[in-house]
């Protein structure tokens, strides 16, 4: 088992729903072998946790915490130019023949119809698209995300001879070192979601990147969405905010970016 399935597992372990499965497990246990106030602790943390994480409030406050930093980030970004145009990974679930023949799209799209917005106003001669598929790597049906980025752009009137596939990386690191590469120092526009945009300038300067940063996906202020969107608990914010947590442990916890410098 290679290092990205266990941070996988365990970043998933951590947060729910997976962490509600652990604690009802792990609490069972405890009664098991007559530690039953212990039990009912590790029951109720687990259970406060996915309450408290699925209240639309808590995922505001995450959520605009990230995005306090990204938009001093991209304060002042010119709209051109540059030589690339980069657009990465996590926005499209890949097709996965026989079983789906179309991608899915997934709610940080935004970065793709972004990047056609900017290339046809000019921003850039080409865009790189950088995501690969971890089922595609095992020898598995699905098609790479770059691929299915690609095909989503061609739709939306982009020429195919514009657009580059970086159909290798895994993570945001595995994509500044392989635009690195594509690039060899020229000026690229980065484009990410907002909650991202951090982590991802961060990297791109450990790698030694001449980019400017752009975010997507900002959040929608309450006056702007109805009321129970905005005050009861719902799956959706739950989602929302186990990436704004993962997002802020990474940016405080994960060195692995280190590797990047050139």
């Amino acid at each position: 088992m290679n290092t990205f399935v266990i941070l996988k597992i365990l970043a998933a372990l951590m947060l729910p729903p997976a962490s509600l499965a652990a604690g009802v497990v792990l609490s069972l246990l405890l009664r098991l072998v007559g530690w039953r106030r212990l039990a009912g602790a590790t029951l109720g943390v687990a259970l406060f946790q996915i309450l408290v994480l699925s209240f639309p409030p808590v995922t505001r406050l995450l959520n605009l915490h990230l995005e306090a930093k990204a938009r001093e980030l991209v304060a002042g970004n010119q709209p051109c130019c540059y030589d690339a145009i980069v657009v990465l990974g996590g926005s499209i679930a890949p097709a996965a023949p026989p079983y789906t023949t179309e991608p899915e799209l997934s709610d940080a799209s935004d970065r793709i119809w972004h990047a056609a917005r900017m290339f046809k106003a000019g921003a850039a001669p080409r865009i790189i698209v950088s995501g690969g598929s971890f089922v595609e790597q095992q020898g598995g049906p699905a098609t790479t995300e770059a691929e299915a980025m690609r095909r989503f752009l061609i739709d939306l009137g982009i020429p195919s001879d514009a657009i580059v596939s970086e159909g290798k990386s895994l993570n945001t690191i595995e994509n500044m070192r392989n635009v690195r590469e594509l690039v060899k120092g020229g000026r690229v526009a980065i484009v990410t979601s907002a909650f991202h945009v951090p982590r991802a300038a961060r990297l791109a300067k450990r790698a030694g990147l001449n980019f400017a940063i752009f975010g997507v996906n900002w959040t929608i202020p309450n006056d702007a969405i109805p009321w129970w969107d905005a005050w009861l608990p719902s799956v959706g914010a739950l989602g929302e905010s186990n990436l704004a947590i993962k997002e802020l442990v990474a940016l405080s916890l994960d060195r692995r970016g280190d590797s990047l410098a050139p």
